[in-house]
């Protein structure tokens, strides 16, 4: 037996809301396989395995299998609840979530990732753990033996879509790149970054790869870097098939902005946020897709240009 097959299911009383659901807690999961869902809306890593997670709801629910995710932020604007309803409906999850933004559950499981996954058997033992992607079948076999079940896989037949699409991992060669000052870097602008306050940046001319810049008036914050006025932009280079990056408008909004690749539109490998000429609008706080490259993937320029200023930005990530 593993450590954590010693553990008990912990409560979910630390919960600040409920979605789909009214609160649940022991009462109502006694005697239920559950099956608890780490997430936060602008993960990429968890948007790759929703399709996953949501197909095995639906498959097992009669079978008395629960699902429930928890909804423990990342970044400030992550706390909105208004936002997170937003995710749920976008991502079609019609199982519970609890609003963690106390971090309250987090601790009490001792979670330290996203996305992370809990497998509770029907004596509120927890059998398995697995974070991060991957090991879709293994999981579903997990969640067949707490339920006493075997039957065909639905694991191999799930297909994600847009930015829950799994990633091209062989072209895969630019890592999660945060852009605020506490886990920003390999920020590439002469001078370095400015802790807090406004400073005009260029992009170099010769920006190498799995690097980023800024061009125009910028201010960096702990969790972003925010445009001071219009006309500024980001730029990167990277290796993957797909870019995105996680954008808030703030209090403002919405934003234009135009995405160039290698100094040109996108055309047919533009992203799902933005058209072939590049163009783009940000009017709400989560993850961007700005390009998925439909032809051969190798290294390139990315340039995001904002026509207004309050724009925020917090991090890229590939796929």
């Amino acid at each position: 037996m593993t450590a954590f097959e010693r553990v008990r299911l912990p409560a979910f009383g630390g919960a600040a809301a409920w979605l789909n659901t009214e609160p649940l807690g022991p009462p109502e999961l006694r005697g239920k396989a559950v099956l608890v869902d780490f997430w936060t809306l602008t993960c990429i890593n968890w948007l790759r395995t929703v399709p996953y997670v949501r197909a095995w709801s639906q498959a097992y629910r009669d079978d008395g299998l629960i699902v429930i995710g928890v909804h423990t932020p990342e970044f400030t604007f992550e706390r909105d609840v208004d936002r997170v309803r937003q995710a749920v409906a976008a991502r079609r999850i019609d199982y519970p979530v609890a609003i963690d933004n106390d971090y309250a559950v987090w601790r009490a499981f001792d979670n330290h990732y996203w996305p992370a996954l809990y497998f509770v058997d029907d004596a509120g033992v927890v059998r398995d753990e697995h974070f991060g992607e991957g090991r879709y079948d293994r999981s579903e076999q997990v969640i067949q033996r707490m339920l006493g079940v075997r039957r065909e896989l639905v694991s191999p037949l799930v297909e994600g879509r847009g930015v829950e699409a799994e990633a091209d991992w062989q072209q895969l060669r630019s890592p999660e790149t945060y852009l605020g000052y506490a886990r920003g870097e390999n920020f590439a602008s002469a001078g370095g970054i400015a802790y807090d306050e406004r400073r005009d940046y260029d992009v170099p001319a010769d920006l190498r790869p799995n690097h980023w810049a800024l061009a125009g008036p910028w201010t960096a914050e702990r969790e972003n870097v925010l445009l001071d006025a219009a006309g500024g932009s980001i730029a990167c280079r990277f290796h993957a098939r797909d870019a995105h990056l996680v954008m808030s408008p703030g209090d403002g909004g919405p934003i234009p902005f135009r995405v160039l690749v290698d100094g040109a539109p996108p055309g047919d490998s533009h992203g799902g946020d933005v058209d072939a000429n590049g163009e783009g609008l940000l009017q709400q706080g989560r993850l961007y897709q700005l390009l998925r490259e439909r032809g051969t993937v190798g290294e390139r320029s990315l340039r995001i240009t904002f026509g207004a200023p309050g724009a925020r930005a917090y991090a890229f990530t590939f796929g």
